[in-house]
């Protein structure tokens, strides 16, 4: 029985900026599931937001493609959605005109019948139910904390029920406590919504805690280090106290030493073990 299609695939991929000889992305070649959550990491510089980037469409590879139900990525498109670390907000509208304003371009409201548009107002109350927003629905986003603010950047990315949610270190500007709430919300609606996750982070604990698979990329040029399959319980059934579980420790423990490997960070400290000892001979007793 032939395994059915990814639903991204990318293949030979690189990237390179007018003006720079070194390449931010070469040869990528990775496939993503339908329904998957797929977390890449990596030193800076590697390129993780430069591929995320490219699979929405916000920017144009060099060479080799992606393809999207094996259709070519060739620009933007409603069947994904991106969530950045500065929440992007509309700060001259309310949180629920925030996580409506998708449906209001004409790419969904073109052909809508009176049946959808009222689907669309119901889906609106029940992402800011989810997300805790209800009460708050007609402030504008300079009356929200933080956290909520990133909360209605996802409601506003789910709103079109995209098949892709691309989220780009979402939970990076957040406090400690804010995204421990986070990383339960996304997992639930991960488990709701069912779409295909694609998200970067620098955060090693977050992305073996949240995804089903691992990406290290390596740095100069950016390029596939490894990808790791976790052999954990499937995101949606996670709980907090897996982070303190030793499966997920030793989960952490390999992406940390790979992503030192890669970028020269390992080099650096045992640069210091040897100046530190070094110090330690020359104290006098």
């Amino acid at each position: 029985m032939t395994a059915p299609a990814p639903c991204i695939r990318i293949a030979g991929l690189g990237k390179t900026y007018p003006g720079q000889s070194l390449p931010a992305l070469q040869a990528i070649d990775l496939d993503v599931a339908q329904g998957e959550f797929l977390a890449l990491v990596g030193a800076s510089g590697c390129g993780k937001s430069t591929l995320l980037r490219l699979i929405a469409g916000l920017e144009a590879p060099t060479s080799g493609g992606i393809w999207l139900n094996d259709v070519p990525v060739i620009g933007p498109g409603p069947e994904r959605a991106v969530v950045f670390q500065d929440y992007s907000l509309y700060p001259w509208l309310t949180v629920m005109e925030n996580v409506r304003f998708c449906r209001s371009l004409r790419v969904h409201t073109g052909n809508a019948s009176d049946s959808q548009a009222a689907s669309a107002v119901e889906r609106s109350y029940a992402l800011l139910d989810v997300m805790g927003l209800d009460a708050v629905r007609n402030h504008y986003p300079n009356q929200l904390s933080g956290g909520m603010r990133q909360r209605v950047a996802i409601a506003r990315a789910l709103m079109a029920q995209p098949r892709v949610l691309l989220m780009d270190e979402p939970f990076g500007a957040l406090d400690a406590q804010t995204r421990e709430v986070m990383h339960e919300l996304i997992l639930r609606l991960f488990e709701i919504e069912r779409s295909t996750i694609v998200f970067v982070t620098h955060d090693v604990e977050e992305a073996v805690y949240l995804a089903s698979r691992v990406v290290v990329l390596a740095p100069h040029p950016g390029r596939v280090d490894g990808v790791h399959a976790l052999s954990l319980p499937p995101p949606g059934e996670r709980h907090p106290d897996l982070k303190l579980a030793p499966e997920l420790l030793q989960w952490k423990k390999i992406v940390l030493e790979r992503i030192r490997a890669t970028s020269g960070v390992q080099h650096d400290l045992d640069k210091l073990n040897r100046l530190a000892e070094l110090s330690r001979r020359r104290t006098p007793t």
